[in-house]
C-alpha cells in the first residue's frame, strides 16, 4: 500500500492542500476547525511527512557529510562523537563515512554526500582534494578539514598543530636521558605523519647532546603494523636497537608495546621508552600505561561542525584555520629509570 500523500490528506479531510501545508508548517495560520480537521485526516492515514525533501526544497538539509580517514582509530570516532553532539543542538545528523586512506572510497563518499544535498562536508582528506571540494563549494556545499590544517588558506580547517605535538614527544624523549630515538609511522605521504616527523626532527636537531633518529616506515597507523615494527627491532643485535620510539599514533605505540612484553627481552621504560600521539582511551589502560600527545579530538568535532554550519549560513565568510595545541601526557612508558639498567 502506497504512503498517504499531502493531496490524501486534504482530500479526507475536505480542505486544500495549502491549508494542510500551513498546518504542518504554520499551524497559527489555520483556523481552530480547519485544523481539527487536518489532524484527524492525518491520524486516519498515518501521514508522515517528507521532512527530508521539505528540507532539500528550502536547501535547508538537516545532514552533514563526515568523510574520516580511518573509522578503526578511537580518535575519529571521538571526533565524531564530538561533532555529533554539536549536531544534536542544531537539528543535524551526521552521515560517517569511512575511507580507510584510500582515494577511490574517499571520491566515492563525496560523490554520494553532494547527491544526498548535505548541509555540508568535514573531512580528514587522504591526499589534494582542494578542486574536489572547489566543485563541492560551487554547488553550495561547503567543506571543512579536520584534524588537517589547510595551508593554502581555500578552506577552514580544525586541527591540532601536529609539528608542535612531534617535537614535544621527540623533547620528552630526550629529556628522560634517551639518545637513539626512532620515529615509526607511515604512509609517509600522510600529512599528520610528516608533521609528526617534522616536529620529531626539529627537536633532535635543536638539542646540543649527541642526539640520533632513524625512521622506519609503517604500511599504516595500525595495532599490526606496531607489531610488525617491535618484531624488526627485536631481531636487530641489542647495540642497533634505539633506547626510545616515537610512534606516530598510538595504535602503533600500542601494537610495538604489544611485541614487546610478549617478548620480554627489552624492557619499557627501563631499556626502551615509547610514547604515542593522540591519547586514546586504551593508552591509559594498557599493560604499561602509555605516554601519549594528546589531541582535544571531541573538540575538534565539535569545533569543525560549528565553522561548517556557520559558513553554510554565511557563504561570504572568509575560511579560517583553528589550531589546538597538543599536550603531553607522561605515564609509565616514558618514565625516567635508573640509565644503568639500559
Amino acid at each position: 500500500m502506497a504512503a498517504a500523500s499531502i493531496r490524501d490528506v486534504a482530500r479526507l479531510a475536505g480542505v486544500s492542500v495549502g491549508t494542510v501545508s500551513n498546518f504542518l508548517n504554520k499551524p497559527t495560520e489555520v483556523s481552530p476547525v480547519s485544523g481539527a480537521l487536518v489532524k484527524h485526516a492525518i491520524d486516519e492515514l498515518g501521514y508522515i511527512r517528507n521532512d527530508a525533501a521539505r528540507r532539500l526544497r528550502a536547501g535547508t538539509s538537516s545532514t552533514v557529510g563526515f568523510v574520516v580517514l580511518d573509522g578503526q582509530n578511537p580518535f575519529f570516532n571521538q571526533v565524531v562523537r564530538g561533532a555529533e553532539n554539536e549536531g544534536s543542538k542544531n537539528g543535524i545528523a551526521i552521515l560517517v563515512g569511512n575511507t580507510d586512506e584510500d582515494s577511490r572510497r574517499e571520491g566515492m563518499y563525496l560523490d554520494l554526500f553532494e547527491e544526498q544535498r548535505v548541509r555540508g562536508v568535514l573531512i580528514s582528506p587522504y591526499g589534494d582534494i582542494n578542486a574536489r571540494l572547489q566543485l563541492l563549494k560551487s554547488r553550495d556545499i561547503p567543506a571543512v578539514l579536520v584534524d588537517r590544517v589547510n595551508v593554502d588558506g581555500q578552506f577552514s580547517s580544525v586541527a591540532v598543530d601536529s609539528v608542535a605535538g612531534g617535537q614535544i614527544a621527540a623533547q620528552h624523549l630526550i629529556d628522560t636521558g634517551r639518545r637513539r630515538l626512532a620515529f615509526v609511522g607511515g604512509p609517509l605521504d600522510l600529512h599528520q605523519v610528516r608533521d609528526r616527523l617534522e616536529g620529531a626532527r626539529v627537536a633532535v636537531e635543536n638539542c646540543e647532546l649527541d642526539v640520533e633518529m632513524e625512521v622506519i616506515a609503517s604500511a599504516a597507523l595500525t595495532v599490526e603494523e606496531g607489531v610488525t615494527a617491535g618484531r624488526r627491532l627485536l631481531e636487530r643485535p641489542r647495540r642497533h636497537r634505539p633506547d626510545a620510539v616515537f610512534a606516530a599514533n598510538d595504535l602503533l605505540a600500542l601494537g610495538l608495546l604489544q611485541s614487546l612484553i610478549v617478548d620480554g627481552s627489552l624492557l619499557v621504560p627501563q631499556q626502551i621508552a615509547l610514547i604515542g600521539f593522540d591519547d586514546i582511551a586504551f593508552a591509559s589502560a594498557a599493560a604499561v600505561p602509555l605516554s601519549s600527545i594528546r589531541q582535544p579530538s571531541a573538540m575538534i568535532g565539535q569545533t569543525a561542525l560549528r565553522v561548517l554550519l556557520e559558513e553554510a549560513a554565511d557563504p561570504t565568510m572568509i575560511p579560517r584555520q583553528t589550531v589546538f595545541r597538543p599536550e603531553l601526557v607522561v605515564r609509565e612508558s616514558t618514565r625516567v629509570s635508573d640509565p644503568r639498567a639500559r
